[in-house]
């Protein structure tokens, strides 16, 4: 089955990136395994610096806030942010920190994006197309940059309009949606948004957006979605 852009007017696609893009492996092991793994070492080296201070007064912030409400929150800052991360808590502050660590791993070399295979040309087909290409992510925009621009085919930013991460707003909210719409400057009729998880897809549709649910593997789908499993399916 294929999704015509053209047939509903789109003139923009905006894309999830875990499970969408780039599998969720990849995300969890490696991106997720390495941030945990220089943790520490990177707070001991970069502690005081500004994008590192920034970050950590944004923790501090979710820190008490979390503490107030008696959410068990541990005291030191370093079990603070393992503990978020063994939650896969969608926190400002730790999606910020995260990052910065990997910031510094792709500059050693020691970290490369991923892709799936179908998403380059895809990417290229639409752009070529006129369509414009947004990232929307829980994973901060310096994170989404670093991705795509490490990639094997390249540096794929060069094909991208733009980056949005949860400083848009949740992504189960509509109203982050609408302030995309309105960032990008094209009404949410024209824009399809693309994800693996549905209740993201839920909260577009209420702020307007076209959707499609991305399924990567043979697992059954469900019902009341539009669905693709390749962004081969999605055609000019």
């Amino acid at each position: 089955m294929s999704l015509s852009l053209a047939a509903f007017g789109i003139r923009a696609v905006v894309l999830d990136i875990e499970g969408t893009t780039t599998s969720i492996d990849f995300v969890y092991r490696v991106l997720f395994g390495y941030a945990r793994t220089h943790l520490a070492e990177y707070l001991r080296r970069h502690g005081d610096s500004g994008p590192a201070h920034a970050a950590l007064e944004q923790l501090r912030h979710e820190q008490a806030a979390d503490r107030e409400r008696g959410a068990g929150a541990p005291a030191l800052m370093l079990d603070y942010v393992l503990w978020l991360m063994d939650q896969d808590r969608k926190s400002p502050g730790l999606k910020a920190l995260q990052g910065l660590i990997w910031d510094d791993g792709y500059r050693a070399g020691e970290l490369a994006g991923e892709v799936y295979s179908d998403v380059p040309a895809a990417l290229s087909r639409w752009r070529d197309a006129g369509i414009g290409i947004f990232i929307y992510s829980s994973g901060s925009v310096l994170a989404q940059k670093l991705l795509f621009s490490s990639t094997p085919a390249g540096d794929l930013t060069r094909l991208l309009g733009g980056h949005f991460d949860t400083g848009v707003g949740p992504k189960r909210e509509p109203a982050s949606y609408a302030a995309i719409s309105h960032a990008v400057g094209i009404a949410p009729t024209r824009i399809l948004f693309v994800s693996d998880v549905p209740q993201e897809l839920d909260a577009a549709v209420r702020a307007g957006f076209h959707t499609a649910l991305c399924v990567r593997d043979d697992a059954p789908a469900p019902a009341g979605y539009t669905v693709i499993r390749s962004f081969d399916e999605i055609v000019v």
